[in-house]
C-alpha cells in the first residue's frame, strides 16, 4: 500500500485510512486501484471479521476523485477507463465478504459518498457533508450502476435533489434518510466507530457474510450499453473539459450545454 492509502490491523479489525488530508482525502488512481486491491485480499482473509474505512485530518472522509487526475480524460476510451476503474474498486468493496463500516467525518463528497455508500453500515460525525455536487463542479455524471445504488440507498426522489441542486445534505438529514447507523460529535467518532466494529467483530461471522451475500444478490443487474452511453455524454461533452479547466483554475465554470 502507498503512503496516501494506509491498512492497520489490530485482532479481528481492519483499518483502511485514506491519507491525503491536504487535499481533503481526494482519490488518485492508486488509491482505488489499492483500495480494490485490499478488498480481494481480504476476502481470502478468515481471521477478518470487520473493516473500518476512515479519512485521515479530520476535515473529510474523501472528497471525490482528485481533479488533476481528469486532465488526461480526453477520448472515449479514456473516459470508459476511468469509470471501468472505479467500477472495479466500488464493486470490489461491495463483493467483499468482509463487512465494512464507513467512520465519516466532514467532507463526503462524489466518489467519496459512493464509497461510504458501498459500505455495509456508515457511523458520521455531526460536522457531515453529503452529497454529489457534480453539476456546479465538473459537469460529469455517475455511473448508471452508482445511480442505482443511490436511488436503492435513498429513493429516486432525494438522489434528484442531490444531484439537480447540488447540494451538500447534513448529518441529521442523512441520518432521518436511514442511511447512517449513528451521529455522533466529530471528537467521539473514532471511539463510536471503533466500537461500532468491535459489536460486530463479536458476531457470528458466516451468519454477517451470508447476510451481505444474500441481499448483493437481490440487486438488479446494469445494462451495460445504456450505462456507456450515460457516461459518454458528459465526458466527451466541452462542459466536461471546462468544469476540470474552471476547478483547476479555481473559478466559476461557464456551462454551455454542449
Amino acid at each position: 500500500m502507498s503512503e496516501d492509502l494506509l491498512i492497520a490491523r489490530e485482532d479481528a479489525i481492519a483499518t483502511v485510512t485514506f491519507n491525503r488530508p491536504q487535499a481533503r482525502n481526494a482519490m488518485t488512481f492508486a488509491m482505488y486501484d489499492a483500495l480494490a486491491d485490499f478488498c480481494r485480499a481480504a476476502a481470502d482473509d478468515p481471521a477478518l471479521r470487520v473493516v473500518l474505512l476512515r479519512g485521515a485530518g479530520g476535515e473529510a472522509f474523501a472528497s471525490g476523485t482528485d481533479i488533476a487526475q481528469f486532465r488526461d480524460v480526453r477520448t472515449a476510451e479514456d473516459a470508459l477507463a476511468y469509470e471501468g476503474r472505479i467500477s472495479r474498486t466500488l464493486k470490489a468493496l461491495e463483493e467483499c465478504p468482509v463487512p465494512t463500516v464507513a467512520a465519516i467525518r466532514g467532507a463526503c463528497t462524489g466518489g467519496g459518498a459512493a464509497i461510504a455508500c458501498c459500505c455495509d453500515l456508515r457511523i458520521a460525525a455531526s460536522d457531515l457533508k453529503f452529497g454529489f455536487p457534480i453539476a456546479r463542479t465538473l459537469g460529469n455524471t455517475l455511473s448508471l450502476e452508482n445511480y442505482a445504488r443511490m436511488a436503492n440507498l435513498l429513493g429516486p426522489a432525494r438522489v434528484k435533489d442531490l444531484i439537480f441542486t447540488a447540494r451538500l445534505a447534513r448529518a441529521d438529514e442523512v441520518a432521518a434518510w436511514g442511511l447512517l447507523s449513528g451521529v455522533v460529535e466529530p471528537s467521539e467518532l473514532d471511539r463510536a466507530a471503533q466500537d461500532l466494529a468491535r459489536r460486530m467483530a463479536a458476531m457470528a461471522p458466516l451468519t454477517l457474510r451470508a447476510g451481505k451475500k444474500a441481499l448483493g444478490l437481490l440487486r438488479a443487474p446494469v445494462a451495460q450499453e445504456a450505462a456507456r452511453d450515460i457516461n459518454l455524454s458528459c465526458y466527451l461533452s466541452e462542459d466536461f473539459r471546462e468544469g476540470v479547466a474552471a476547478f483547476l483554475a479555481k473559478r466559476p465554470p461557464k456551462w454551455t450545454g454542449r
